[in-house]
């Protein structure tokens, strides 16, 4: 029987692929994270003093996203979530006392008093918010470096439901006052360990105030007058089509369209 599994093999947020985007096949080690129950899928982080094979090279996983469809993509985050998690949960929470994982599940479990550490996902909304028939708002994040304008997104609060959120990031970072939010779809972000949760809404009230450490500019933007957006792969810029030509923000069997 082969002992050889399809590998995602990272080095920090960098995956491991070959000229065409393809997966490594390597001979599985006694630590690696079981993917599937054959564990013919496996993760790991390269490990020291490990040969990378020949014709491989390490790609940001955030550029794969330009390549991959949906399910590969969504393949890919989580296990460097699962991993990132692991690395981060090697100690109890409540005792200290160095955990284990659990071959059950994906769990780290302390053999001392019980405790189970789960995968923990950030919950983050995103908004794409439109005026009238033929604008929608696009902001410049102030760390950002390049000219690319993106939606509005943050963190959901503890306590907080996700409308409540699209209220409060929208007001905290651009002042405006939105109605009428409306699900549109997830997705997925490891970086490290998030779920995007994509709504739109309509301008109600307000002018543009930013808010100065985290968003550069804001605007209303024509859509025949876009700036530079979001790579295609990532839901924010599948936010944007869908408002624009009428698309699906995801395809459910291949990709983010």
């Amino acid at each position: 029987m082969s002992n050889l599994s399809i590998a995602y093999i990272f080095q920090q947020q960098q995956l491991l692929v070959d000229q065409d985007f393809q997966l490594p096949q390597v001979e599985r080690l006694l630590n690696d994270l079981a993917l599937s129950s054959d564990h013919k899928v496996i993760a790991r982080d390269l490990c020291e003093n490990e040969t990378i094979p020949e014709g491989f090279d390490f790609v940001p996983i955030r550029q794969l996203v330009q390549f991959w469809n949906k399910t590969q993509f969504e393949q890919a985050s989580r296990a460097v979530q699962l991993l990132e998690w692991r690395r981060n949960h090697q100690f109890c929470g409540r005792c200290g006392i160095k955990t284990t994982q659990s071959i059950e599940q994906f769990a780290m479990v302390c053999p001392s008093c019980g405790y189970t550490q789960y995968p923990k996902v950030n919950p983050c909304v995103i908004t794409i918010i439109t005026r009238g028939d033929d604008e929608i708002l696009l902001a410049k994040n102030a760390r950002n470096k390049t000219q690319m304008y993106s939606l509005i997104a943050g963190f959901v609060e503890v306590g907080e439901t996700l409308e409540d959120a699209v209220r409060r990031e929208t007001l905290e970072e651009v002042g405006l006052h939105i109605k009428n939010i409306k699900y549109l779809a997830s997705q997925p972000w490891p970086f490290p360990s998030n779920l995007m949760v994509a709504f739109k809404a309509d301008y109600h009230a307000g002018e543009i105030e930013l808010q100065q450490d985290e968003i550069s500019d804001a605007q209303f933007f024509k859509f025949d007058q876009l700036p530079e957006i979001p790579f295609k792969g990532s839901i924010a810029y599948a936010m944007i089509m869908h408002i624009i030509h009428g698309t699906a923000v995801a395809d459910d069997t291949s990709e983010w369209l």
